[in-house]
């Protein structure tokens, strides 16, 4: 048996033993179901697309809009308004505020769903809030706790895209400042202890603010969702530069928070050196305009820490097109590992969310556009192989149906502002991610899909004179090859017939007199 990278390779030598080994990724798609839409469920513009998988629920937290999905059936139990959702968590809300904004995550170590969105007074010289809710159990079609404080409790002044962050310690929330004037003053840090948390009813009073940061930090600070098991530092990453200023960018910036069991502590800021990036321009659609704002470079949606790297992505340019630009680094010591680009030859792609599993799976999550295609939303697939990770081709998971303007055809049509993906708790070769499409000239919807990642085993059995070689049904794009050795130079020649798809394998039937010699299943 030979194994290459990226490649299954299979011995057949005088009916010597049969072996398998594993390479590439397959990738099949689980449930695939429209949640929200505007106008329907929703008056949010943008919508925000975020949600999250479950031991047996997907949530989905929109602007305007908290449903929760049975896994398995796609099917709505439970659906509110975001204003009735913090009513009934317990939160108080005044007449004509908005809220805006929502994150939601699972957490595996304490078994409860973890929300916070950001309120919007009717007074503009207010000082708003986060808005905090944890879930009594693990099921979030049940009772939730809240609670509402200052983002800013030192000056009172406005938060703005609210991020968050957990470890098993506790949660991070992170928020973009602006004072009285509307000038933008950098980022803040809110560390709580999650032992307050998850009491009845919930407390935060031993949260401790981080404000004054300024952008030494970095710029839009993205706390880390470290769902180890283990209580490692609370991370935090931003890029040292959205890029509005037109020019390219190769920084990054790291932080840690350490829970401990005094006071939270802050780290200085550790800056990160990684290939430049650079603010990307409109993305076309098919009626020929280009005003959908696809957002900027910085991290929008969650990073996740798998073990000791850290799994990252956002947005930029590359030539005529937008594209996403990945990284992992080293938890430890804000070490690059490894980055890399995800481009188009035709699509515009934008508002990117990453998740990686243990065993180096990584699904991202986008937004396509081109002269041709409507917005829609695409996944693309990536696997480790001897440290290297490397993606797959990017898979349609729903088609745009118009172009989208929400604006009347004057000025900026917004979309985002982000998507998220995540991983199954149950099971970590599936992910789920919620994207946005356009359903209509001046509708979005969201796309809830789930990712079934299949590590691809080429397999084989002596049947009487034949030999059945056979492998996951979800790797049907791949073809299988012989070749007498592998001596260099060696020509590999397709098989025939064609493989029969049956009880989830692909099946090839072989004559034994033919099957001396090796194969392989390589995508072509």
């Amino acid at each position: 048996m030979m194994m290459r990278c990226g490649l299954w390779f299979l011995a057949i030598l005088s009916f010597s033993p049969l072996y398998f080994c594993r390479a590439q990724i397959a990738v099949a798609i689980g449930q695939n179901f429209t949640g929200s839409t505007y106008g329907v469920d929703s008056d949010g513009l943008p919508a925000d697309a975020n949600g999250a998988i479950g031991p047996n629920h997907f949530v989905e937290f929109v602007n305007g809009r908290f449903s929760v999905y049975v896994r398995g059936r796609g099917v709505r139990v439970k659906t509110m308004t975001d204003r009735e959702f913090w009513l009934s968590a317990g939160v108080d809300l005044t007449p004509g505020l908005d809220i805006t904004d929502p994150r939601i995550v699972f957490d595996p170590n304490s078994g409860r769903w973890f929300a916070v969105c950001v309120d919007l007074p009717v007074d503009p010289n207010e000082a708003n809030r986060y808005l905090l809710a944890v879930s009594a159990t693990s099921d979030p079609s049940g009772a939730w706790n809240a609670a509402g404080f200052k983002v800013d409790s030192d000056n009172g002044n406005f938060g703005d895209f609210p991020t968050l962050g957990i470890n098993p310690d506790g949660i991070v929330l992170g928020a973009d400042m602006f004072d009285a004037n509307q000038n933008n003053t950098g980022g803040s840090l809110t560390a709580i202890p999650k032992s307050g948390l998850l009491e009845v009813p919930l407390s935060v009073a031993d949260r401790k603010y981080f404000g004054g940061l300024g952008f030494t930090y970095g710029d839009i600070l993205q706390p880390v969702v470290n769902l180890n098991a283990t209580a490692d530092s609370a991370d935090v990453l931003a890029v040292s530069d959205v890029g509005f200023d037109g020019s390219p960018h190769s920084t990054l910036v790291g932080s840690r928070l350490e829970f401990g069991t005094n006071s939270p502590v802050l780290s200085l800021p550790e800056i990160i050196s990684v290939p430049s990036y650079l603010l990307t321009e409109f993305p076309p659609q098919p009626d020929g305009t280009k005003d959908l704002d696809n957002g900027d470079c910085r991290f929008s949606a969650t990073i996740y820490r798998v073990g000791d790297i850290l799994f990252g992505v956002h947005s930029t340019q590359v030539g005529a097109r937008g594209a996403i630009q990945w990284f992992k680094i080293n938890a430890t010591n804000f070490a690059l590992l490894k980055s890399g680009i995800i481009a188009d030859d035709a699509l515009d792609l934008f508002y990117p969310s990453i998740a990686a599993n243990r065993d180096g799976t990584v699904v991202i999550g986008f937004n396509g556009s081109s002269a041709t295609t409507f917005v829609s939303s695409y996944a693309v697939t990536g696997d480790t192989s001897s440290g290297e990770l490397t993606f797959g081709k990017p898979q349609l998971l729903k088609p745009g149906m118009a172009s989208y303007h929400d604006n009347g055809g004057v000025g900026t049509s917004r979309w985002g502002d982000y998507s998220a993906t995540s991983v199954d708790p149950t099971d970590q070769t599936r992910f789920w991610t919620i994207q946005l499409y356009a359903s209509s000239s001046n509708v979005w919807s969201t796309q809830i899909t789930e990712l079934i990642t299949t590590p691809v085993r080429l397999q084989a059995i002596h049947s009487g004179a034949d030999i059945i070689v056979s492998w996951p049904a979800a790797a049907s794009d791949f073809a299988l090859q012989h070749a007498s050795s592998l001596s260099p130079g060696t020509s590999w020649t397709a098989m025939t017939p064609k493989p029969v798809a049956l009880n989830g394998q692909q099946i090839v039937t072989i004559s034994a007199s033919d099957a001396e010699g090796y194969f392989r299943l390589i995508r072509p």
